[in-house]
């Protein structure tokens, strides 16, 4: 299998060098859709399709088989149509897999087929709340990014969207503080069995008082230090539903982000630290007993852009998410509905590191020769806590906490060029994990050699 995914490497790479000469014999600019048709100005239109091929050799997660390949599908159409100051819009999003393996990894992260994930009535209120504000109020199905989207927001590189359906409010002062205030009943993504997800099997999602996440997010201008803060609170609410076992999650979390964008010759930062605190049940198992939560998150980052050709940006980061210790309350931090591309590495069948149990150094670096052409490259150490806790999102666990904390270390690279400006972009993801002691040793770990992923991918914006 490391062999195909070598040659696969290597088409990759070929493919690549072949981009710019393609790119000179296609259309320098495409027609959007809403060109296409002629749509009035006040009706946003737009649509795209994703296509990727993935692969995974030495996969970490138990339970899997230790070599698989995946290809993916999305498709989605964007319509909003504005009224004077009442929108009312629209999302159809399909997510379909094929060529999976019997033990493949697949979840409701790949597939969700034709399903409605917006659809919702806004209202821009203008400057009702006070002289040179904004302020607007939407409601329905939507998708909602808060902040830095580590605890909300729907991720890209992901096959499948986070939905909410609820109220949300924002209001940005003439002083420059915004403010968002939401309710909402997440959408559980259906059909959720193996066998219908591999089958691409279509049932729409559901939303109910059962699951329901809440809260607000204050951002506002820190003169002092040529900056911004985020406060926020989120409070996550579950039980059991009819048919759908849960661990009655019951959760408060506090958010704190201190930052600065990146720009050319300038040092950039940022901090991010939760708090999280409330109850869980031990199992999905009914009448299990409750546990106190006590865990919390924290991001550092440190970076420089420099100026002129290429605009490299390098940056050094340190991400740390506590685990439940072998006694006490329960200790793993819960990211909530963030995203993990934000920090760690891809999802889809890789789908390894993510924001609980987890201590990582690591250096970061960007690079965008041209408006046509990124790179990214990154390196982690991976360090484990809680010795006798399920490393990140891995279910790799050693309850004695004799394989030690040394997880590994972690090398990802990304490359992406548009063939055709806004409108036809080529992807490169390449993930390699060289497995320490813990990821090698612990019981239930499987015996497999490094992990080497890749993903190629074509998307296509109309």
């Amino acid at each position: 299998m490391f062999d195909r995914h070598r040659r696969l490497a290597a088409a990759a790479a070929a493919m690549l060098a072949a981009a710019p000469a393609a790119a000179d014999i296609l259309p320098a600019r495409q027609p959007t859709l809403h060109q296409l048709v002629g749509a009035p100005d006040n009706l946003k239109l737009s649509a795209s399709v994703r296509l990727r091929f993935e692969a995974i050799d030495g996969q970490v997660r138990p339970g899997f088989d230790s070599s698989s390949q995946l290809v993916s599908l999305r498709s989605t159409l964007f319509a909003e149509y504005d009224f004077g100051g009442v929108r009312l819009g629209g999302e159809i999003r399909d997510a379909r897999v094929y060529l999976e393996g019997d033990n493949t990894p697949l979840s409701t992260n790949e597939v969700n087929t034709f399903e409605p994930v917006q659809a919702y009535l806004a209202a821009d209120l203008g400057d009702r709340l006070g002289q040179g504000s904004k302020a607007s109020v939407q409601a329905g199905r939507m998708i909602i990014t808060l902040g830095s989207g580590r605890l909300v927001t729907s991720e890209e590189f992901r096959n499948t969207a986070n939905g909410y359906t609820g109220v949300r409010a924002d209001w940005l002062t003439r002083s420059g503080i915004a403010t968002t205030l939401f309710w909402s009943m997440p959408q559980v993504r259906l059909p959720s069995t193996r066998a219908a997800i591999g089958r691409n099997g279509f049932a729409l999602d559901r939303e109910s008082p059962d699951l329901m996440l809440y809260g607000g997010l204050v951002t506002t201008p820190l003169r002092f230090a040529w900056g911004s803060a985020d406060i926020g609170y989120f409070r996550l609410f579950e039980r059991d539903g009819p048919a759908l076992p849960t661990l009655d999650r019951r959760l408060h979390t506090f958010d704190v982000r201190l930052f600065r964008d990146p720009a050319a010759g300038r040092l950039d930062w940022e901090f991010e630290g939760a708090w999280q605190f409330g109850t869980i049940s031990n199992s999905t198992q009914r009448g299990s007993f409750t546990r106190d939560v006590q865990a919390y998150f924290y991001h550092l980052e440190l970076g420089y852009t420099w100026p002129g050709g290429w605009a490299p940006r390098l940056s050094a980061e340190f991400d740390y998410a506590t685990g439940t210790r072998a006694t006490g309350s329960y200790g793993r931090f819960d990211t909530l509905f963030g995203g993990r591309r934000v920090d760690f590495s891809p999802s889809g069948i890789y789908n390894e590191i993510n924001r609980a149990n987890i201590a990582s150094p690591g250096l970061h670096l960007e690079v965008t020769p041209n408006k046509r052409l990124d790179g990214m490259f990154e390196a982690r150490l991976l360090l484990v806590p809680e010795r006798s806790d399920s490393f990140a999102t891995t279910n790799v666990r050693d309850l004695s906490g004799r394989s030690g904390n040394y997880a590994g270390e972690q090398f990802d690279f990304r490359l992406r060029y548009w063939l055709i400006p806004k409108a036809l972009r080529f992807e490169l993801d390449f993930d390699y994990l060289r497995k320490g002691p813990f990821l090698r040793n612990a019981p239930n770990a499987p015996r497999n050699g490094d992990v080497r992923f890749v993903a190629v991918s074509l998307l296509a914006t109309y």
